[in-house]
């Protein structure tokens, strides 16, 4: 497999869990680049220029609230999950278990991980 391709569909994978790990961040209110370094201090490498506009999305979507804090020299904007936001997160976790359990099953059911299904 090429590189290029890899490098790809590790792309597809990780922009789809995105959401999920940024909203299992958001139950206390948090700011865009220290939402960086929490995800990447647990291994979600994740840019910023990906992570604001996901941000402003789930915003758009009633998933996150958000609030101005402009008390320091360099106002920030915190984003903290709402009700809904709550409960989306809730059942979108409740999916990914069951789908990483039986994805599991089937990375373990093939021999050695690497055939192809």
């Amino acid at each position: 497999m090429g590189k290029d391709l890899l490098e790809s569909l590790l792309s597809e994978l990780r922009r789809g869990t995105l959401i999920l790990c940024v909203l299992s961040q958001m139950q206390d209110s948090c700011y865009g680049y220290a939402l960086v370094q929490a995800l990447n201090e647990r291994g979600i490498s994740v840019d910023a220029n990906t992570l604001y506009p996901l941000l402003r999305r789930l915003e758009n979507q009633g998933l996150l609230g958000s609030e101005w804090d402009t008390s320091e020299s360099k106002p920030r904007k915190y984003y903290k999950r709402t009700a809904y936001g709550s409960q989306i997160y809730a059942e979108l976790a409740a999916q990914w278990k069951t789908m990483s359990a039986g994805i599991q099953n089937l990375i373990e059911g093939s021999s050695g991980g690497t055939d192809s299904i």
